[in-house]
């Protein structure tokens, strides 16, 4: 039977951008079985947007996407959980897609695509954003042992994520959430990078030098705190030993 899929949002202050996104996925091809909008202290009207477009909302007051993003997975219901942003907007036929490639692959625990930037200049969204997001993938994949996940555009088994629910960094806001997660399910997990599968995003993490010193600060904190429970030569070799295993 065909999974069922629950969208979880972390959201905060972010209104008018998840007024687009919550319109995109009411256009999907496919409708979820459910939208939960995480709002982690929001002072605007993100809670009222999310309920007049059917969302059911939950509160998290702890700071930080870790904390939010981890609160909407636990409360969840569908047996693929469907993470986005606010500030994602997805084609028609995501969801659609999404559901059709865990269907065919009892094995698969999660899943994640690729972006593009909707609101930056065309030359800074086809070469700053694929390199951006070329260089995360690039970088993570070797740190990780296998592909990481991306939060504007991922999903994972419910199943898989009751597995790891203890071990992720939720109460760290300096972490990043998505990677944190992919560290998380471990080196044995099937995780499958899906390049089509493509959101539009903001480009607003691209802009100034604050937010690029604070993304590459988290980026080498959610390392750090990673590794020192299996460093990254150590997630190699079980990666190698699954994959021997699967082949015999």
């Amino acid at each position: 039977m065909a999974p069922t899929l629950s969208v979880v949002i972390p959201v905060k202050d972010d209104a008018l951008a998840l007024r687009r996104c919550l319109a995109a996925l009411a256009d999907q091809t496919l409708a979820p079985l459910e939208v939960v909008v995480v709002d982690n202290g929001s002072r605007d009207d993100s809670a009222a947007v999310a309920t007049d477009h059917g969302a059911r909302v939950v509160t998290e007051p702890a700071r930080g996407i870790p904390a939010a993003a981890s609160t909407g997975y636990d409360a969840a219901l569908g047996d693929v959980v469907v993470r986005c942003d606010a500030d994602t907007v997805a084609p028609p036929d995501w969801l659609e897609r999404i559901e059709a490639q865990f269907a065919a692959d009892p094995a698969l625990d999660a899943l994640t695509g690729a972006g593009r930037f909707y609101d930056v200049g065309p030359l800074q969204a086809a070469v700053v954003g694929r390199l951006y997001l070329g260089a995360y993938y690039a970088s993570m994949h070797a740190a990780l042992g296998h592909p990481p996940l991306w939060g504007s555009n991922m999903a994972m088994r419910r199943s898989s994520w009751l597995r790891v629910t203890g071990t992720v960094h939720r109460t760290d806001p300096e972490v990043h959430d998505d990677a944190d997660l992919a560290f998380a399910l471990g080196p044995r997990t099937r995780i499958v990078h899906d390049r089509t599968l493509v959101v539009a995003v903001s480009g607003r993490s691209l802009h100034g030098r604050a937010q690029l010193r604070r993304r590459f600060a988290r980026a080498f904190h959610t390392l750090a705190v990673n590794w020192r429970r299996m460093p990254p030569w150590r997630r190699w070799a079980e990666r190698s030993r699954a994959h021997r295993g699967s082949a015999t």
